[in-house]
């Protein structure tokens, strides 16, 4: 029989006999590989939803005809165009490729439920726009009642009236941002769906429509269907020679695959980015536990081995057994872990409708990548965290099959005691120095990553003396089964460290993130208590100026003359090219400016901006080389270029943004006139609470504004952190139940390598009770080591990615105490609980039969 065969038959031997050694290794790589294939599908499983729903949505358009030029500000999805003249339409519609054409007019359109509430909204885009009566060329298709003929009548999408409780013949609100009553002909679908999460759409005759935007006669695109036989490329070739300078067109196949990259694919790039992050994490967690149970396994087959060696096995063949064995077990994890991946992507179609996202109809998409990926990762983690106690068995000498006992006893090498330090200042030192350079990110990241290095490296020796530090306290505490399980974390430091980093890694992410996310918070508390100097800000709820939310234009005015207010001051925002970057403009009265925002030091005469003038602040002007008197070309999205002077620059730019313009300045580009906020001081001697009420009850004439302190407006502006925390939160959940199964599988199999002793110790008197705690004191000494370094490693990495990312010197740094000891108190309770099954399995052995074992 071939050597080969013979190592192949060995570990499947070896594997029926000690199946339940490789439960946490098996457990690991299927809660790994399940949740990156979970990923995986989703993310294409949702892809191929947007594109069915986004082709069959447009499918009739085939060349659409927009301005040329885009402004795209950083972090929104979509970029903006000049408008164009819907006098091309008679042009285009008498060409002979011309089918139909339609102009497409499209704004802000925040639809409101029979209570006034709103309806959609809170970051996802609340459109409104004309319905397009050719059905080739509109994306929305009539599903019940009619179409708009009226003035004053409208159409929604059927997923805004069943959330909003809305139906055919209601009449209701529409927000442009002026209130507009409208009533309800028609229920309609997008691509053959009610809608798209929390997005609406509200389909208006062509002439109220245009209270969309400030230029009547324009439209944001022209929508044109080809004549029978031809093709879209022929047609675009026919529009081209019709169209002004600063106008071109673009066939409908490219059109839509922009639209569906910029809807779609901001979400889905983010959404798989994200999960395939936390994957990783998990994934890394799972290596820990993997190399820790094959670890003990080598040592504890340290006799075998030796035989193996003595009857004239080769080290080769030693290791290609370990690795053989590592390998079979992660096949069959990976294959269970790709069926669990199928259900966790259909548990998260499920989750989606839930959380206001309804899911685009279709099976899921399972392509070979979403396969093949997870399964070679899953091999990959379980083969490589194996290789290393694989080659120490190979090492194994044909003497070690005379001793009496396998246990491993690995301690704390003079190497890593060396190393380990080395690693740690290296790291820091790093990390330190990109936070004081500049900052920079990536000497913030090498030095973060050597700093987890030296964690790993060092921990065996951390361990050690963490250990013996705790054992005097112990032994007060909790006597003979707290010094026990002291002594047997002891025996083998590498082994300790090992466990407990699994789980330190998890606690370090989750420690990061948290402090991360009280960092953001305090700093937007800051932010706002700095810099805004009102007493209450009028708003609409979203997450920022990317959901599209505004205020009407006249609501500053409206509550600048009620006798409470001292100064109601309105900011909007714009977008133009600045230096050929896409940059956001804040549109306001410069000369009130100062009453309602806190703006630092400023160097110039913010009242003197007038048409041509510009305020910037100091980091703009230092990025620029600007000062007061300066010359500053603008670019707008009407594809006009103006130049401004620098009149005035500002220190604080905290909600005044980088660029100001009086709203003279920007009228004449201006597509259309909302503001974002407005900002709201009392007189003298108003009672707070008086001042708001009066606030409140004018602000609902305006529609959807909601009036908050500045306790609240600070708030509100983290609502986005707290969403996000939670999240992270229950992915990372997953990281932290791989190593708790770890630190389970680690005394379990510890149980079985001290079963004769544990036999003895019963012989000789201790009661199930104490062995048990033995068991669980041993299981929380290591889950307290891992909890202590992943707090200690994932306080110290938040504060250096807060101060390196924080360009500014604005950015707070926070610990939040609760939060921190809430983790630390999980991690020990969890420590416990890992305990359970292996201490009551200790617990449970025969007396006479442990004793016999050897």
């Amino acid at each position: 029989m071939s050597a080969a065969r013979t190592g192949l038959r060995l570990s499947a031997a070896s594997l029926r006999a000690h199946r339940r050694r490789f439960a946490g290794t098996f457990l690991a790589v299927l809660l790994g590989t399940g949740f990156l294939a979970g990923t995986l599908v989703m993310g294409d499983t949702l892809r191929a939803a947007f594109d069915t729903m986004f082709g069959n949505a447009t499918g009739g358009t085939d060349a659409v005809v927009r301005g040329a030029d885009e402004i795209t500000v950083e972090d929104e999805p979509f970029g903006t165009r000049r408008p164009v003249d819907t006098s091309l339409l008679p042009r285009i519609e008498a060409l002979p490729e011309v089918a139909a054409a339609a102009p497409g007019i499209e704004g802000f359109g925040q639809l409101l439920d029979a209570e006034g509430e709103p309806v959609g909204g809170g970051g996802p885009q609340t459109l409104a726009g004309n319905w397009i009566a050719d059905p080739g060329l509109n994306p929305y298709a009539l599903a019940e009642g009619r179409a708009p003929a009226a003035p004053g009548e409208a159409v929604i999408n059927r997923g805004a009236a069943e959330d909003g409780g809305l139906a055919i013949g209601d009449t209701t609100t529409l927000l442009t941002p002026d209130p507009l009553t409208v009533t309800i002909t028609g229920l309609v679908t997008f691509g053959g769906q009610d809608g798209m999460g929390e997005n609406t759409f509200t389909g208006l005759t062509e002439a109220d429509a245009q209270r969309l935007t400030e230029r009547p006669g324009t439209a944001g695109t022209l929508q044109v269907r080809a004549a029978q036989g031809v093709a879209q490329d022929a047609l675009v070739r026919a529009l081209t020679p019709l169209l002004p300078e600063g106008v071109e067109a673009v066939t409908g196949e490219e059109a839509t695959a922009e639209n569906t990259d910029a809807i779609s694919g901001q979400f889905l790039d983010g959404f798989t980015t994200g999960l395939t992050a936390f994957a990783g994490v998990a994934l890394l967690v799972a290596a820990f536990t993997i190399h820790n149970t094959f670890a003990i396994v080598v040592a504890q087959r340290t006799r075998e081995n030796a035989l193996l060696r003595a009857l004239g096995a080769t080290r080769r063949q030693v290791v290609a057994q370990t690795v053989t064995e590592a390998l079979a077990v992660g096949t069959a994890a990976a294959l269970a872990g790709l069926a669990a991946g199928l259900g966790i992507a259909t548990g998260l179609r499920a989750l989606f409708p839930a959380v206001g996202f309804p899911f685009p109809d279709g099976g899921l998409v399972i392509t070979g990548t979403a396969l093949a990926v997870p399964s070679l990762t899953g091999l990959a983690v379980c083969a490589g965290s194996a290789l290393l106690p694989a080659l120490r068995a190979g090492r194994t000498a044909p003497l070690a099959a005379l001793r009496a006992t396998a246990v491993d006893g690995a301690g704390a090498s003079r190497a890593r005691a060396l190393a380990g330090p080395l690693l740690a200042a290296a790291g820091v030192a790093l990390a330190v120095a990109g936070v004081a350079s500049g900052p920079s990110v990536a000497l913030t990241v090498t030095g973060a990553v050597l700093t987890l290095a030296a964690f790993v490296v060092a921990g065996p020796v951390a361990a050690a003396a963490a250990l013996r530090l705790a054992g005097p306290p112990l032994r007060r505490l909790r006597g003979a089964s707290a010094s026990l399980a002291q002594r047997n974390a002891l025996r083998s430091p590498r082994r300790t460290a090992a466990t407990a980093t699994a789980l330190m890694i998890g606690v370090a992410v989750v420690s990061l993130f948290t402090v991360l996310g009280a960092s953001l918070r305090t700093t937007m508390d800051e932010t706002v208590d700095r810099a805004f100097a009102g007493d209450v800000a009028v708003r609409v709820p979203g997450f920022g100026p990317e959901s599209g939310a505004a205020l009407s234009p006249q609501l500053a005015p409206a509550l600048a003359a009620l006798p409470e207010v001292e100064t109601a001051l309105g900011l909007g925002s714009g977008v133009a090219e600045v230096a050929g970057e896409g940059s956001a403009l804040t549109v306001t009265d410069p000369a009130a400016l100062g009453r309602v925002l806190a703006l630092g030091a400023v160097d110039g005469d913010l009242a003197a901006l007038g048409t041509d003038g510009l305020a910037v602040s100091a980091d703009a002007a230092d990025d620029h080389g600007w000062r007061a008197g300066s010359t500053a070309e603008l670019t707008f999205a009407d594809g006009s270029t103006q130049a401004f002077t620098v009149r005035a620059v500002y220190a604080e730019d905290g909600l005044a943004g980088d660029y100001v313009l009086t709203r003279a300045a920007w009228a004449p580009h201006a597509l259309r006139e909302a503001d974002t906020l407005v900002a709201v001081t009392f007189r003298e001697g108003v009672d707070p609470a008086a001042g708001k009420a009066a606030v409140e009850a004018a602000a609902r004439d305006h529609g959807n504004a909601e009036v908050q302190t500045r306790a609240e407006f600070a708030a509100s502006s983290a609502q986005g952190v707290d969403m996000m925390l939670t999240l992270v939160y229950a992915l990372l959940g997953l990281a932290v139940l791989i190593a708790l199964s770890g630190i389970a599988n680690t005394l379990t199999l510890a149980v079985h390598e001290r079963t004769r002793e544990l036999g003895l110790l019963r012989a000789v008197g201790q009661t199930r009770a104490q062995l048990r705690a033995t068991v669980r004191w041993e299981s929380a000494l290591v889950a307290a080591f891992g909890t202590a370094g992943g707090l200690t490693l994932g306080a110290f990495l938040g504060w250096a990615l807060v101060r390196a990312t924080d360009s500014s010197g604005t950015g707070a740094f926070t610990v939040p105490p609760l939060q921190l000891t809430i983790i630390a108190l999980t991690g020990l309770l969890a420590g416990a609980a890992a305990a359970w099954r292996p201490a009551r399995r200790a617990s449970r052995l025969p007396v006479l039969q442990a004793v016999g074992m050897e």
